[in-house]
C-alpha cells in the first residue's frame, strides 16, 4: 500500500499545482506574448464563457482556483490508481519505472483535458497547433514527474 497517502497527495497536488502554473505562466509570457492573468483568466473561459476574458483579476484568480482544482484531481487519480494496482506501486517504486510512469501519465492527461473535457465545457474542437503539443511533452515533466514522484515517495516509505 501507501503510507500516508493524504499526506503525499498533498504534496503531489501542490507541487503539481506551482509547477504545472510556473511553466504555463512562462509559456504565456516568454513565448506566446501573453500574460499570466490571460492564462488564468483563459482557464476560467472554459466555464465561465468569453467575458472571463475582460473579467480581470476576479476571473484568473477564479482560473486560479480551477488549476489547483484541476491539479487535485489528477493527483487523486494516480493516488487511487497506486492504491488498487500493485503494478504501479511496482513501476513507481523505482526512479526508472517512475519516470516510464509520468512519459505516459502526463500526455494522457493532456489528452483527456484537450480532447473531452475542455471540448465539451467549450463547445468548440480542440485545435491542434504547436501549443498543444509542447503541452503533450510539457505534460510529462510539469505535471506527471511532480504527481508521480509525490505518490511514489509514498509507496518507498511503506
Amino acid at each position: 500500500m501507501i503510507k500516508d497517502p493524504i499526506k503525499h497527495l498533498l504534496r503531489a497536488w501542490l507541487l503539481t499545482a506551482v509547477v504545472d502554473g510556473a511553466f504555463s505562466g512562462a509559456l504565456a509570457q516568454f513565448f506566446y506574448g501573453s500574460t499570466a492573468v490571460k492564462l488564468f483568466q483563459g482557464v476560467a473561459s472554459t466555464v465561465l464563457g468569453k467575458e472571463a476574458m475582460d473579467g480581470g483579476t476576479q476571473t484568473a484568480l477564479i482560473g486560479l482556483l480551477m488549476h489547483f482544482g484541476v491539479a487535485l484531481g489528477w493527483s487523486t487519480v494516480l493516488l487511487v490508481l497506486a492504491m488498487q494496482s500493485s503494478w504501479i506501486r511496482q513501476r513507481i517504486s523505482t526512479s526508472g519505472g517512475m519516470l516510464a510512469v509520468a512519459a505516459v501519465y502526463g500526455p494522457v492527461i493532456w489528452m483527456v483535458m484537450s480532447l473531452v473535457v475542455i471540448p465539451s465545457l467549450t463547445h468548440r474542437p480542440p485545435n491542434f497547433t504547436y501549443k498543444w503539443w509542447i503541452q503533450v511533452v510539457g505534460h510529462i515533466p510539469f505535471v506527471a514527474v511532480p504527481i508521480v514522484s509525490q505518490i511514489a515517495r509514498g509507496v518507498r516509505s511503506e
